[in-house]
């Protein structure tokens, strides 16, 4: 039987709090089981707004984290335990907090769960497309359906799926009486993959945001607003190379590594990239059309998407992925966030030769300092942006 194809998630969510409060009553929490791949995302909205709102939907997304899906009993026994474990509103005599659950696994097969959330976008091909659900209730909480949607994605389809802060934008208001609603919405993403077809989640998921705030009296929001995006795509790679490494021998390797690697590919370090200009006889040239006075300029190099110095530009972009805030920035620390951040897969080799720069013995090793960088960036590339990661030692 032929191999089902592989997908790459690109998962990425917005959010914005009620006008007046400095905390978003909703949340959004997703983890990635490294067994299987398994990808699980939960968008909760808490009953009204602030600190409670926020920690009764955290309490919901956390305990829908562990939700089991593979049969309607196992969801049904498991709604019912977070419903009971979750106070009612005395006044309305609704539970406190609804939410989004997206199971999904490599092989784009997956189950979304919904209850009292707003239904969902899925887009296939550029359009959104209907998903009939199943419907069910417990005897305990027949007022509480629960929505089921089965689904095989494929590559470049994409789920959406927000908060009714966000479907409900502009309500009240002349142009929007009964608010935005999900069609408002899909038709904004549809107009939006016509011009950007690549736009990515994080993108993507800001510009609905947006555009709902745009709805809204003042820009101000009038409810807790979030949005997730959920991208399928083909995983794409990339390489980054930093480091000489520890036996002279392995140049050529190193070398002949990059020059036979299907993607996009990075070297950092000055000392690195002379040794594959030597040995691949490609010219290096510095680049100073983006000079930054905290980082060292970039470099040129024929078949290489970003030549950078090495600890410095490093340790600076292990603090802007730690510390994203999505602003595109055009320094080589910049450069590097955001090709880490378009590629799913990512290579990273480490030579293990110390730097004889970096000898100062008022200085870290420099060999100590690159590994803990490394290691530094990889952790959060895998557990905030859920990208695969492998590092080699040369």
């Amino acid at each position: 039987m032929e191999n089902e194809e592989t997908l790459f998630v690109d998962l990425a969510f917005s959010q914005r709090s009620k006008k007046g409060e400095n905390i978003c009553g909703d949340a959004f929490k997703y983890q990635k089981r490294r067994e299987d791949g398994q990808l699980v995302a939960v968008l909760s909205d808490g009953l009204g707004s602030g600190v409670k709102a926020n920690i009764l939907a955290s309490m919901t997304a956390t305990m829908a984290l562990k939700f089991e899906t593979e049969s309607e009993a196992q969801i049904l026994h498991t709604a019912e335990i977070m419903m009971d474990a979750l106070p009612i509103c005395q006044v309305r005599k609704i539970s406190y907090a609804t939410f989004t659950i997206v199971h999904v696994g490599l092989n784009g097969i997956g189950r979304i769960i919904e209850m009292g959330n707003p239904e969902f976008i899925l887009f296939h091909n550029g359009v959104p497309v209907e998903v009939v659900p199943r419907e069910m209730a417990s005897p305990k909480w027949q007022n509480r359906a629960i929505k089921i949607y089965d689904l095989k994605m494929s590559a470049s389809d994409r789920l959406i799926f927000f908060s009714d802060g966000i479907s409900q934008a502009g309500m009240g208001t002349a142009a929007l009486p009964l608010g935005w609603h999900v069609k408002g919405c899909a038709e904004f993403v549809k107009q939006l993959l016509s011009r950007r077809p690549d736009i990515s989640s994080h993108e993507l998921s800001e510009e609905i945001l947006r555009e709902a705030l745009r709805k809204e009296p003042g820009y101000m929001a009038g409810d807790d607003m979030t949005c997730g995006v959920a991208y399928f795509r083909h995983p794409k790679k990339m390489l980054l190379f930093t480091g000489p490494p520890f036996d002279r021998k392995k140049d050529a390797y190193c070398a002949e590594t990059i020059a036979t690697f299907d993607g996009d590919i990075v070297i950092c370090g000055g000392t690195t990239a002379e040794i594959i200009s030597r040995e691949l006889k490609r010219e290096l040239t510095m680049d100073l059309s983006h000079f930054d006075t905290e980082i060292p300029p970039m470099s040129k190099m024929d078949g290489i998407e970003l030549v950078t110095e090495g600890i410095f530009t490093l340790t600076k972009t292990a603090q802007y992925l730690e510390n994203f805030d999505g602003i595109s920035r055009e320094n080589p620390a910049g450069r590097l966030t955001d090709i880490l951040l378009k590629n799913d897969i990512i290579e990273i080799l480490v030579g293990t030769r110390i730097n004889e720069a970096h000898q100062d013995p008022n200085l870290p090793l420099d060999l100590e300092l690159r590994r803990n960088i490394v290691k530094r960036i990889a952790a959060v590339l895998e557990k905030v942006f859920l990208k695969e990661v492998d590092i080699k030692y040369v």
